[in-house]
């Protein structure tokens, strides 16, 4: 009895499996994530030392006027080492972390030349981005 030895042919591995993609999405989430904390527990710390040790007053309360209402506002006070810019700019980040992940996702489409899902992924792209930027509730 004659055997042959077949050699199995599997084809080459995408550059941009799936298993891949859900890596670099990880590990994308993953730096956001890590990001947004670091610069909000620094800007929390430097919240704290400047105005920490200040006595509190419960008996009135007197709100205080935002001047971070936006972005730009934000990026320039952090900029500036606004410690309460700081912690709101770590908060964008936080916000801005699973926008990039959508905006991954389109270019990997792109890539794998998947039209559909190129169309689907920049239409929740849009509306994302309108939804932050542009929409007032």
């Amino acid at each position: 009895m004659i055997t042959e030895a077949r050699e199995v042919v599997r084809p080459a591995p995408s550059r941009w499996s799936d298993t891949k993609v859900d890596q670099w999405i990880g590990r994308l989430l993953q730096a956001g994530v890590l990001a947004a904390a670091a610069v909000v527990l620094a800007g929390a710390v430097a919240l704290l030392a400047r105005s920490g040790g200040a006595p509190a007053d419960f008996r009135h309360f007197h709100p205080e006027r935002s001047t971070l209402d936006g972005l730009a506002p934000i990026v320039r006070g952090a900029l500036r080492l606004d410690s309460a810019a700081v912690v709101q700019l770590g908060l964008v980040l936080l916000i801005a972390t699973p926008v990039a992940r959508v905006a991954l996702t389109v270019v990997v489409f792109v890539l794998k030349r998947d039209r559909l899902y190129v169309a689907i992924t920049l239409l929740v792209l849009c509306l994302l981005l309108y939804g932050l930027l542009w929409g007032r509730a």
